[in-house]
């Protein structure tokens, strides 16, 4: 019986037959299903009660997420609604210990931005990071594709704990969340750990301070302890305490229609790559930073009446602010005003004072909801005007300002040395409150620029004649620059006499441009395109006007530089030299008063060296120098355009005149003697050297042989221009006359610097090296020559080491 059975099984196997259930009933009977309130009713059995987790000993907050604390245990109670949603995580330091980061790091200081969503798989939530550098439509094809390749990372994932009473709503955990040594929200950056020798986060010594839930946002504090080995302060502690401020936002379900970004006007700017476009390539989409204005009263709007928006930007005063500038930052702040009328809206921008705790006791500077301006106590001498912005649209959500109080020393440093030749008010260290207010006014402004969406545009300052700038009437109407988001942070052009003149910079035409281009509303918009050929529009209007340019900082192009001023550097910097010429003679008065050490000057002669080294540079950005000019196809012109001859050759005679000859006014006896024991002739090597080392760069010599070839007999040859530089710096060998101390460094320097080009270019044999070959040679020649000329001293033994290096540098290559 049992092998017939076998049998039957083994031809039904062979013919097809199919397994089932049904079939089975020779061996098991069918097990009867479950109703479906019994089966329902055990699934809910492996979650805890509501009740059981949110007792009566539970401090609840109530908003986007619903957040309890019950005793030493946390909850978000995540409704099911939100699953899926776009939520902006924003990391920030809210309490840091002294030094750590090296200064720029600060209460207040962003240390991730990222765009979230809480999902739910199975029995637990998941926390994931989303990018939205890859996008498609999700009607097209390919989305599929984009979303297979580009997969979230999950940050974290909880257990379910329990639901609500309508299980509507999911309990999660989060302790661990912020008691664990999560990197996608931390406070201390890979450099910094490996700075301090960070070894671990002591979840012992780390606990959540505060979780406050509102309507779109939840904000958690959350203070971490770390071991480490070398922690910037309080060392024998081994450890490094920091609180952490965690702020998610609700993003709009529908993200604004984002302005497509045209690099003729500059923007902070966001890009994805859409590989839903028409383009034959995966095309790169690139839209500006910028808050969302919309106005009130649209057709009042459209007839050209000044209208206020719906939602204004608003920036509060920390309030940690010293009394006595607020009013300076409030007009700061302000002052954006005027460029937003342009764009059509009045009270777009506000300042307001803080709330106290008792107007309002859950305000904070780091809750995502305020947009601050924060005064940090520290003595890193800076400004900064960071915003954090939807990754879908660029929509700027919120900015924190951050102002460093020892700029204020930046500042009156600076407006000494570079003013104080003409300007009476500049030449004290006790530098009087209005001018200290304006100064601070103008730097919260620009950084407020920033925050609008404006990055630094250094061709500004190039949008005014030089000579312009010693005009009482022109700067007081056109201020320094074109725009104050570039560096023209003061008139050091303005000579002795000029009377009147504006020394510190304001807002230009540009920023009422720049504003309007993207602020300006344009109605019956429905995606990006529809905007282009009107902002196209806006720029073709301004073509050919220098105040409407727009530069980026870069090493080649003389009219984007920064700390610079007017439309030409010789010019600029010939007069900024002979203010600071008066600026030294005069140094110990104005910084020593009575009965005080000489730290104050010290510094200050430090600095005035900086600037006298920063108008040199200026001048030599013209030697090889490429102007650049953001154009489009139908423009007509060429984007790049080399200096002229004339203009390089007049830049080199500056150098050999101004830096390769010994500035002996730098050398005032009186302040060297009461700062420093010894010293002045390295920091006049050094000071040298650094310069012939920037003039004498590849990329530099090797933008002059690009010249040569395109424009023939017009360019400024290689040749020439080390020829000049050559008998700049050996002039008084050539003549026979005393080679000082301060010359005999350059010199050494300049044979140094040559045999560096002559062996970078080794490999590449360059015209480089033919012209740098024949410089070594016609200097040994010249030291070989004229040695004999010197009896026995240093300056010969100077010369017989300049052909010893020669000849050796020569025989190595």
């Amino acid at each position: 019986m049992k092998n017939r059975l076998l049998n039957v099984l083994l031809i039904t196997f062979l013919l097809g037959g199919i397994f089932t259930p049904a079939s089975a009933q020779f061996f098991k009977k069918k097990k009867k299903e479950e109703p479906k309130e019994q089966k329902k009713e055990k699934e809910k059995s492996k979650f805890k009660k509501y009740k059981d987790i949110i007792t009566e000993k539970a401090i609840s907050s109530d908003g986007l997420f619903s957040v309890h604390q019950v005793e030493d245990k946390y909850y978000y109670e995540i409704p099911f609604d939100k699953l899926e949603k776009d939520m902006l995580w924003v990391s920030r330091i809210s309490k840091i210990p002294n030094g750590v980061g090296g200064g720029y790091v600060n209460a207040g200081s962003k240390t991730n931005e990222q765009l979230v969503r809480w999902t739910r798989v199975n029995d637990a939530i998941h926390l994931k990071s989303i990018s939205y550098n890859s996008v498609a439509n999700d009607t097209l094809p390919i989305y599929i594709s984009v979303k297979a390749n580009n997969y979230e990372p999950v940050i974290a994932a909880f257990k379910i704990e329990g639901f609500n009473e309508d299980s509507t709503k999911a309990l999660i955990e989060v302790n661990n969340l912020f008691l664990s040594d999560v990197r996608a929200i931390t406070g201390l950056s890979e450099r910094i750990r490996k700075q301090y020798k960070v070894k671990s986060l002591d979840s012992k010594r780390s606990f959540i301070s505060r979780m406050s839930a509102y309507p779109e946002n939840v904000e958690v504090r959350h203070d971490m302890t770390f071991s480490a080995s070398e922690p910037p302060s309080n060392a024998r502690t081994g450890t490094i305490s920091l609180q952490m401020s965690q702020s998610m936002y609700l993003l709009p379900e529908e993200p604004m229609i984002p302005r497509l970004y045209d690099r003729r006007v500059g923007w902070f700017t966001i890009s994805q790559v859409d590989y839903g476009s028409e383009a034959l390539k995966a095309d790169e989409k690139t839209y500006i930073r910028k808050w969302k204005l919309i106005p009130k009263d649209i057709e009042a709007y459209k007839r050209g009446e000044l209208v206020e928006p719906v939602k204004p930007i608003v920036y509060y005063l920390d309030p940690a602010t010293p009394k006595k500038w607020r009013p300076y930052f409030k007009q700061g702040i302000e002052d954006w005003q005027v460029a937003f009328e342009a764009a059509g809206f009045k009270n777009a921008i506000i300042a307001k004072d803080a709330p106290t705790p008792e107007e309002d006791p859950d305000w904070s500077p780091e809750d995502a909801r305020y947009s601050t301006v924060r005064y940090v106590a520290t003595t890193t001498r800076n400004a900064m005007g960071p915003s954090v912005s939807d990754p879908r649209s660029g929509e700027i959500i919120e900015s924190d300002i951050v102002w460093y109080h020892n700029h204020l020393r930046s500042y009156r440093n600076r407006y000494l040395i570079e003013t104080g030749a003409a300007n009476p008010l500049a030449r004290t260290l006790n530098t009087p409150e209005a001018e200290i207010g304006e100064m601070m006014r103008m730097v919260i402004s620009h950084e407020i620029g920033h925050a609008l969406g404006l990055p630094h545009n250094m061709k500004a300052s190039y949008a005014y004649p030089t000579d312009s700038l010693r005009s009482a009437s022109f700067t007081q109407k056109w201020g320094l620059a074109s725009t104050l988001m570039d560096y023209t942070r003061y008139n050091y052009v303005a000579q002795p006499g000029d009377e009147g003149v504006r020394w510190v910079r304001m807002l230009g035409p540009y920023d009422s441009y720049a504003i309007n281009w993207g602020y300006r509303y344009i109605p019956d918009v429905k995606i990006p395109e529809d905007e282009k050929a009107t902002l196209t529009k806006w720029i073709v209007e301004k073509e050919g006007d220098p105040m409407y340019l727009f530069g980026g900082s870069n090493s080649f192009d003389p009219s984007s530089q920064t700390e610079s001023v007017g439309d030409d550097p010789i010019k600029a910097s010939t007069y900024g030299l002979s203010n600071l010429k008066i600026v030294a003679e005069n140094l110990l008065e104005w910084t020593s008063p009575e009965d005080k050490d000489y730290a104050d000057l010290e510094e200050l002669y430090g600095e005035l060296i900086g600037v006298w080294s920063r108008y040199c540079g200026h001048v030599i950005t013209n030697v090889g120098g490429v102007y650049e000019l953001r154009k489009t196809t139908k423009q007509e012109g060429i984007s790049y355009e080399h200096t002229a001859a004339l203009e390089q050759k007049k830049s080199i005679a500056f150098l050999n005149e101004h830096v390769f000859s010994t500035p002996t006014w730098l050398l005032q006896d009186e302040i060297l003697r009461n700062i420093e024991p010894s010293g002045s002739t390295d920091r006049i090597k050094s000071l040298q050297s650094r310069l012939l080392g920037r003039l004498l760069t590849t990329s530099r010599l090797e933008r002059m042989i690009d010249n040569e070839a395109l424009n023939g007999e017009d360019a400024y040859e290689l040749v020439e221009m080390m020829a000049e530089v050559r008998n700049g710096i050996w002039a008084e060998v050539k003549a026979g006359g005393n080679i000082d101390p301060y010359r005999r460094n350059l010199q050494r320097s300049h044979v140094m610097r040559l045999g560096s080009l002559l062996e970078a270019d080794m490999k590449d044999r360059t015209d480089i090296s033919a012209v740098t070959r024949a410089e070594l040679v016609a200097i040994l020649n010249l030291a070989q020559s004229n040695a004999s000329r010197y009896s026995a001293g240093i300056e010969r033994y100077h010369l017989e080491d300049i052909s010893a290096l020669v000849s050796e540098i020569l025989e190595k290559e």
